[in-house]
Order: structure tokens, then C-alpha cells, then sequence
């Protein structure tokens, strides 16, 4: 995922060296003044998305020490301090010597990515990180999944409690590796005694972010599945951010849901966007969309769209005792949305080009994919005749 490049602030003079006149009272003052200024927090993946927005926000607090920066590439705050490392690097445990707490926001979600390759580089760089925390005497790490863990079904508890058991199956894009990310998070604690793990879980993200619950607005027509009860919950990134750093200060800890207050209904979703409708059977909608991720025409597998089917809203109840609320609401989120995806054009997941949307007009690419759908199975009938 991704977002705007946060705003460079100026470096921050951390240090509290006291001269060669002062007093040892006066020096200890100042020793005691610069450790109480709270933890030095690692950031993974900080040179974009939500970790450069971490970063620069972590830089910018009074009660962080210091930021430590860790990517493949160097980001823009000038305030952190960088490191250019694979977080599968097992050198990555001498960067983190000296580090309070980790935040690991270096993952894949990316629609268009390979599905091994993602989840190698996900589970393999999660494990790397948690146990070179552990080895570095790091005694905090707090990893960020999704909200989907829980599995959108149609029995779901509205909203849903933290405790709430993780029902989900690896049949949506990047859910298999959330729920693996999870059980290593859980494991962590029992291998490394002393290694306390926040787990912190987003609704549906918003902020310049790509996925295939984004997409779902970038479509002519929001598909809904006949007999289906949507219920959308949204997080903006500048949320999720104050929630990571809410968790870094260790203000509030263990598993820990996140995204604005409520929901919003289907009908109030198309109200909002102007978006009508298209109601599909659930064995046309599922059986198409399985078809056309089989044969590569879309990247979006079946699983996906249980998500835009049935309910997987979070209380937050934890961040909310420990003093955290939302800046944004579900309406305010989907606006933003809308406006992200203005000129987009999507179908099941996949991105259409200018000239495929003109060409195929809003509601014909619909019926195209789906048309596809026919043609492939009149093709398998084809094959079995012979």
C-alpha cells in the first residue's frame, strides 16, 4: 500500500550533553530530563506508505526519544535515523541494538504481486524482525494486520470485540499471510520471555491506499451479492498512525482493533457515493469471480468478496478506554475515497485502461467480465464433448 509523501520537518537536536562547567546536579537534571523523554522507537518499511507517515509522526512527538528508520531505500525524514536493510536481513538485529520498541510496517499487500513471492517476504521478514528484536533486547514489537483476520460472515457480532476469535481463511488476497503474521505474533512471546507483541488491526484503510476493498468503489456499479448484508467500516491512515503510536508509547497494549466509530449500511454507501447497484446471485458473483481469477483476467480471487458481502466491523473498545478516538468519520473517510478514485475504472478487481472504459462504457465493461465468465464455461463444455 501507499501514500502521500508526509512533509519533511527539520532534524531535532535529541541530545542533552552537559558542558564542562555545569554542576553534577545540573547534569543529572539533564540526564533525567532526556531519559524521561520516552522510548527509541524502530519503524520497518519507513520510507513509505504508513510507515514514512509513522516516521515523520514519531519524529515530530516530545515523547519519543529517538526514531529509528529501517528500509531498502532511504525515506525523507531527516529527523530519523536510517538504515538501508532487507527487514529479512538477519544483520537487521545490530540495527535494532538499542531500540525500546519496533513498529514492522514492511509488508506486501499488493494486489499485483506474486502470491509466493508476497508471503515469503511477509511471514519470512515478520519472523526475521520478531526474532531479532528479541535478540537485540528489544522488549516491545508491535505488528499492524487488518481487521479482515476476524472473516466476514454473515453471523459476526455487530462490532465485533477484540477477543473476538480470527474466523477468516487465506482465500482473500494477502489474508493467508495476516493470519500467519498473527500466529507468529502470538508464538513470539513464548520463545522469547520478555518480548511483549501489540497486534494492531485496521478496518477497510483508506488514504491513498490500493486494495481490493478500494477497487470496489472504483467499479461502474457496486456489486452486491443477493441476499447479502454489507456493513462498512472505514480507517483513515492518519488514524491508523495515531493508533501505531499510541501503541510505540505502550499507552495501551495487546490486540487492538482500530477504525472510525460505527457504520454505514449498503443503501447508505450508494446514498453517499451516487454508485447504484448491481445485484447478482451468490453462485453467479462467486463462481464468475473465481473463473476470472483462475485464468489471470482478474487479480482479486473469490474470497475477496465475502468482504463486500457480510459484516467485520470493530468495537476499538481498548484504544477507546486507553484515551484514542478517531479524528475521522465513515462518511468523511468515503468521501475522501470517492475522491481518490475519481477517473478509475474497475471491474472484479481489475483496472481498466481509459480506452477499455470508453470503449466498453460503464455498465457494457460489467456486463463484458461477466461475459467472460460465459464464454469460459461454454469453452470447458466445449472441451468436455470432445
Amino acid at each position: 500500500m501507499s501514500s502521500p509523501d508526509p512533509q519533511v520537518r527539520a532534524a531535532r537536536n535529541r541530545s542533552a550533553r552537559p558542558s564542562a562547567d555545569d554542576s553534577p546536579r545540573a547534569s543529572a537534571q539533564r540526564v533525567g530530563e532526556s531519559s524521561a523523554r520516552g522510548p527509541v522507537v524502530a519503524v520497518t518499511g519507513a520510507a513509505s506508505g504508513i510507515g514514512a507517515l509513522l516516521t515523520e509522526r514519531l519524529a515530530a512527538c516530545d515523547e519519543v526519544k529517538q526514531v529509528v528508520a529501517i528500509d531498502e531505500r532511504r525515506g525523507e525524514c531527516a529527523a530519523a535515523q536510517w538504515h538501508i536493510l532487507d527487514v529479512r536481513d538477519p544483520a537487521i538485529a545490530e540495527k535494532l541494538r538499542g531500540a525500546d520498541v519496533v513498529v514492522h510496517l514492511a509488508l506486501d499487500l499488493d494486489l499485483e504481486t506474486d502470491a509466493a513471492a508476497r508471503t515469503a517476504y511477509n511471514v519470512r521478514g515478520t519472523q526475521t524482525v520478531l526474532t531479532a528484536a528479541a535478540a537485540a533486547g528489544v522488549h516491545r514489537v508491535v505488528l499492524c494486520t487488518s481487521a479482515m483476520v476476524y472473516g466476514a460472515l454473515p453471523d459476526n457480532e455487530l462490532p465485533l470485540s477484540e477477543d473476538a476469535e480470527l474466523r477468516a481463511t487465506a482465500e482473500a488476497t494477502g489474508v493467508g499471510d495476516l493470519l500467519e503474521i498473527e500466529r507468529l505474533g502470538r508464538r513470539a512471546p513464548r520463545a522469547h520471555p520478555g518480548l511483549n507483541v501489540t497486534v494492531v488491526r485496521p478496518a477497510v484503510l483508506i488514504g491513498g491506499t490500493d486494495t481490493a476493498l478500494t477497487r470496489y468503489f472504483e467499479s461502474p456499479r457496486l456489486l452486491v451479492v443477493a441476499g447479502s448484508r454489507p456493513a462498512w467500516q472505514f480507517c483513515h491512515v492518519e488514524d491508523l498512525c495515531s493508533a501505531l503510536e499510541y501503541a510505540a508509547l505502550e499507552k495501551v497494549d495487546g490486540e487492538l482493533a482500530v477504525g472510525c466509530d460505527g457504520w454505514l449500511e449498503q443503501e447508505e454507501v450508494e446514498e453517499l457515493s451516487g454508485i447504484r447497484r448491481m445485484e447478482l446471485p451468490s453462485a453467479v458473483a462467486l463462481g464468475a469471480a473465481a473463473r476470472l481469477h483462475r485464468i489471470g483476467l482478474t487479480p482479486s480471487p473469490a474470497g475477496d468478496l465475502a468482504y463486500t458481502m457480510y459484516p467485520w466491523v470493530v468495537s476499538g473498545s481498548r484504544l477507546h478506554e486507553a484515551g484514542w478516538r478517531p479524528q475521522w468519520t465513515n462518511e468523511e473517510v468515503l468521501a475522501e475515497l470517492l475522491e481518490e478514485v475519481a477517473g478509475r475504472h474497475t471491474v472484479v478487481g481489475r483496472r481498466l485502461g481509459r480506452k477499455d472504459a470508453t470503449a466498453a462504457g460503464a455498465a457494457g465493461a460489467t456486463v463484458a467480465l461477466l461475459g467472460a465468465a460465459a464464454v469460459v464455461r461454454r469453452a470447458r463444455k466445449a472441451r468436455r464433448r470432445l
